[in-house]
């Protein structure tokens, strides 16, 4: 591309330094991070107070921003804290784009990012669930599957899937598996020490993981495990990656973690760069 740097072709002069013609305005949009942003909105709707999510103010400001400039969101809450005023604002946006149900929960995805921000943002490090597949016989995507793979690599031990994803049918989840990222998986037969094994590789890989067990609801014992940072996420589903985040245990009391210590929490794509 032709820049001020070449020869002008009239009377051959040279201008050295100056810009390269194109759009400035395109050059100049900044950038937003999506995994800094996913891990905002599903751990600041959580917080008891309005701390930010290390890493991830400038990029929530940019769709704070957004929202506010289509009406959708007060200037009071343009703060870089992804709280539920900003979740509620960008469901109303999804909703304006014509999605409904789990594809409105104020959890932002791809598309509907890039939408939001034309002429505003570019976004990088962009996540996707991918397609939903079968695997032993239950529905996961394939980020989930990529996931429990690696577990299992990890391991050197092949789980049981009790429970799958995008599975409306199981009422004591309180909705966690109707949408992407969860599992339930089998602890028969394991012992103490190879069921914390397997909890801590799956928070390895970026699954918030935990055992459950009878005495704290109606089901047997088994694992519960949330992929972190899966953009279609239930909303149950969300408020448990963001408990996770936030030291909690998954469930209606919120109570302490009771899971093997991991540190730090990575989701699947800050895993995949430290191989």
């Amino acid at each position: 591309m032709l820049t001020r740097r070449t020869l002008l072709a009239a009377g051959g002069a040279v201008v050295v330094g100056a810009l390269p013609l194109g759009n400035p305005a395109t050059a100049a949009l900044p950038q937003l991070d999506m995994e800094a942003l996913i891990k905002a909105a599903q751990i600041d709707p959580r917080r008891p107070d309005t701390a930010l999510t290390a890493g991830a103010k400038d990029s929530v400001l940019l769709v704070e921003r957004a929202l506010q400039a289509k009406g959708l969101l007060s200037s009071t809450y343009v703060d870089g804290h992804f709280g539920t005023s900003t979740v509620a604002a960008y469901a109303a946006y999804q909703r304006s784009l014509g999605y409904t149900g789990l594809d409105a929960t104020g959890l932002p995805g791809p598309t509907s990012l890039r939408s939001l921000g034309e002429g505003r943002y570019t976004v990088v490090k962009a996540i996707s669930p991918g397609s939903v597949v079968t695997l032993r016989g239950v529905q996961v995507n394939t980020r989930t599957r990529s996931m429990l793979y690696e577990a299992e690599r990890l391991l050197g031990r092949q789980l049981g899937i009790t429970q799958g994803s995008y599975s409306t049918d199981v009422g004591a989840s309180a909705g966690t598996h109707d949408g992407g990222g969860a599992l339930d998986l089998s602890v028969s037969g394991l012992s103490s020490a190879t069921r914390t094994d397997v909890l801590r590789r799956l928070r390895t890989v970026g699954f918030a993981a935990w055992l459950r067990t009878p005495e704290q609801g109606d089901w047997g014992y088994h694992i519960h495990a949330i992929a972190l940072s899966d953009t279609d996420q239930s909303t149950g589903a969300q408020n448990q990656a963001g408990d996770y985040y936030l030291g909690r245990n998954g469930l209606a009391n919120r109570g302490a973690d009771d899971g093997p210590a991991v540190s730090p929490k990575r989701t699947w794509e800050e895993y995949q760069r430290t191989l």
